[in-house]
């Protein structure tokens, strides 16, 4: 079937969700273009789900997944597109720190052949950000020289797939949490994917707490892509 399957992956957004999901809607009203929204939400204990729940009264083409407790980003993700109706499938972050008009330039992207489309993100640095803007930078960095791929932005919340290009991707992923992003990409690439990186503006929301912990997380990634890129050179993704 043509269209678009759009997953959000939700936790505890219950302050932000209404807002960000009128935007998308009035993305989707010029659209002219088949769709459905999947809400995967990952354990959330605050009023999401009810909220969710509510649209679900009102758009026969949304539905929602739900998971007891909290299982990562990558398996909220995955668990979307193995549900999505579309071969066009997509996800992006309900923050709207890349905003959802750039959703049209990702399906035309797929239509045209591409198997992933990824926004490639760019913020303003300011003292503010520095920091995660050199960690960033150098993650990517790191995973072009460790891993031999040409990539800039793997952990891009903002990314579209071809669902049946990438199914066999999925039948391999072992992470579910956030570090899902980085083994995707990587897999996809060493696959032979065609990918495409889209420039996407990235702004900070101020009126958001973000779930990051700078030490904490970035020790993950790193033990993470070290236990990757051994796996790799292991050829246990075979």
């Amino acid at each position: 079937m043509d269209g678009l399957s759009l997953i959000i992956p939700c936790y505890n957004e219950g302050k932000i969700i209404r807002d960000s999901i009128n935007e998308i809607l009035k993305i989707f009203n010029i659209l002219k273009y088949k769709w459905e929204i999947i809400f995967v939400d990952d354990g959330s204990t605050d009023g999401t789900v009810n909220f969710i729940k509510e649209l679900l009264n009102s758009f026969p083409n949304m539905k929602l997944i739900t998971h007891e407790k909290n299982l990562g980003r990558g398996k909220t993700v995955q668990d979307g597109i193995l549900s999505a109706s579309y071969n066009i499938v997509g996800y992006l972050d309900i923050d709207l720190e890349v905003h959802a008009r750039y959703i049209p330039c990702m399906i035309s992207e797929i239509e045209n052949g591409i198997d992933i489309a990824v926004g490639y993100r760019f913020l303003k640095v300011t003292l503010n950000n520095l920091h995660r803007f050199i960690l960033s930078r150098g993650y990517n960095l790191l995973i072009k020289k460790l891993l031999k791929v040409n990539l800039n932005d793997t952990e891009s919340g903002f990314k579209f797939f071809n669902k049946s290009n990438i199914l066999p991707i999925l039948s391999k992923m072992k992470y579910t949490g956030w570090f899902w992003d980085t083994e995707i990409m990587v897999l996809a690439y060493k696959k032979g994917l065609k990918i495409v990186e889209v420039p996407v503006l990235f702004i900070k929301r101020k009126d958001k707490k973000s779930s990051v912990r700078i030490i904490r997380d970035t020790f993950f990634y790193f033990k993470n892509l070290v236990t990757f890129w051994k796996e790799l050179r292991l050829d246990k993704y075979d």
